[in-house]
């Protein structure tokens, strides 16, 4: 490989060589997916070929979100509200699938680094019999009882004569969503970050365009209102994970699944649930806190909850990159610890991390002085735009950290260390956050911009606490 020729590879960097290929020609390699050796190439180099795949994979996934939510809006408030409500038990769902997802990401990331490929594909068959296995109750759940779970979240008469169908297929589908999150997770571990993205293309593409032909009809096809959102929905992930097994049982560049591999092996699925236990676990953590913190929210009316998922869609859309390029160091991490160089693991967070930074902190200027004119673009509603844009508002002051926390929480993910973060986020989400939220809107009577406020509070506290932990180093002393 040209680059070695000068590289030092305990230190990932280069002596007096400059990079061999110009940035295009990186860009190109980077979209269409690269064979390169990510312990072996330079760091910045091995960031940008996992992070622009990665981050254009996430800026899909939130355009659909975004895109959704817009021709949802044209419903009313109390539709967007159902999608909110419904999002909070979906939360619980993706805190699994995303737990699951780091232990994956993160034991097959280690099988590469350690050149065992083998290996690599018995755990990406295992971890999609773990996810399938985990969906049904969920799915049994939303099919039987949807109106009653929408119910204990304080929905209005509306949702709960209307909405419910949606909650419906959303819950009772979600083995698709399982399976996006989990093979898509095998894919950036092995390095095959540009498969993954062109999956959530597909998936997403088609969502898009079935979303306002479905909701609103278009010749014989008849207009399913909100249920329709949710049927887009399940038809485009399905497609989504139909691509990823083909593509995964063909071969990527880095892993592929053979026929010999698709059998029971408990010692791996043992490893991976242990492994995933704590991803699993600081994900419920967070997911839960936002369950409670949406319950607080909709005492104040589907307005309140309408401008707080919108306002919530947008700061996933933007925010999408960012966590781009924390996947990718969480890969570099594993892969580098697996190729005994923890230097290199250590010094891909520091130059991820400050990269991310400055990208959030233009993020947030955005946020600061255009807030209610972006929540404006999915509802007319004056009162859900204020409360929206008062979100966005607040939430703008701690983007700063935001970029060096979500770097070092997924540092500690890469490296197989997910009871740490674990930890972290009982405190600061169910300790701090949630009673913080209760106190500052109820008894300091400040309703939703209490809550705000305390969102505020928490998350920059576990920001900042979470990076100095980083610096202690003990993750790089993780087996998995």
């Amino acid at each position: 490989m040209k680059e070695d020729t000068d590289y030092n590879q305990q230190t990932g960097e280069l002596t007096n060589q400059p990079f061999t290929y110009s940035v295009w020609q990186q860009l190109k390699d980077a979209v269409r997916g690269s064979e390169a050796d990510y312990t072996q190439i330079p760091i910045g180099k091995a960031i940008f070929l996992l992070s622009v795949p990665m981050i254009l994979e996430l800026i899909m996934e939130s355009t659909f979100a975004v895109v959704d939510i817009y021709f949802v809006g044209r419903l009313g408030a109390s539709a967007v509200a159902t999608v909110g409500l419904t999002e909070t038990y979906l939360f619980l769902i993706y805190s699994i699938a995303m737990g699951l997802a780091m232990a994956v990401t993160a034991i097959v990331a280690r099988r590469i680094g350690e050149k065992e490929k083998e290996k690599a594909g018995i755990t990406a068959v295992q971890s999609i019999f773990i996810g399938v296995l985990i969906s049904l109750p969920f799915a049994l759940a939303g099919i039987f009882f949807s109106k009653e779970l929408l119910a204990l979240m304080g929905a209005d008469q509306w949702v709960l004569e209307h909405g419910y169908k949606y909650a419906q297929w959303m819950l009772g589908g979600n083995v698709v969503v399982m399976l996006l999150f989990v093979i898509n997770a095998i894919f950036r571990g092995a390095g095959d970050a540009a498969i993954a993205m062109r999956v959530l293309w597909i998936a997403n593409g088609f969502n898009i365009i079935l979303d306002p032909i479905l909701i609103f009809g278009l010749g014989p096809i008849p207009a399913y209102g909100l249920e329709g959102a949710a049927i887009a929905t399940i038809i485009g992930r399905g497609i989504g994970v139909l691509t990823q097994v083909y593509l995964l049982l063909r071969g990527g560049k880095h892993i592929r699944v053979l026929s010999a591999y698709i059998r029971i092996n408990w010692p791996v699925i043992k490893k991976i649930v242990r492994t995933s236990l704590g991803g699993v676990g600081q994900m419920i953590i967070a997911m839960v806190s936002w369950v409670f913190i949406i319950r607080i929210i909709a005492d104040y009316g589907s307005e309140a909850v309408a401008g707080t998922t919108i306002a919530l869609r947008i700061m996933m859309f933007t925010m999408m990159p960012a966590w781009g390029m924390s996947n990718a160091a969480a890969t570099l991490v594993g892969q580098n610890l697996g190729a005994k160089m923890p230097y290199r693991a250590e010094r891909s967070v520091w130059i991820t991390g400050f990269w991310n930074m400055l990208f959030l902190i233009a993020v947030s200027f955005i946020f600061f002085f255009y807030s209610e004119e972006l929540v404006s673009i999915f509802t007319d509603d004056s009162k859900v735009i204020s409360i929206g844009g008062e979100w966005m508002k607040i939430i703008s002051y701690s983007y700063f950290v935001y970029g060096w926390w979500m770097v070092a929480i997924q540092a500690f993910n890469g490296a197989g260390d997910t009871v740490t973060p674990t930890k972290i986020n009982f405190f600061f989400f169910w300790v701090l956050e949630i009673p913080l939220a209760y106190f500052m809107s109820k008894t300091l009577g400040l309703e939703h911009t209490g809550i705000f406020w305390a969102i505020f509070i928490a998350e920059t506290s576990v920001g900042l606490f979470t990076l100095w932990l980083f610096t202690k180093g003990k993750w790089k002393k993780v087996e998995v």
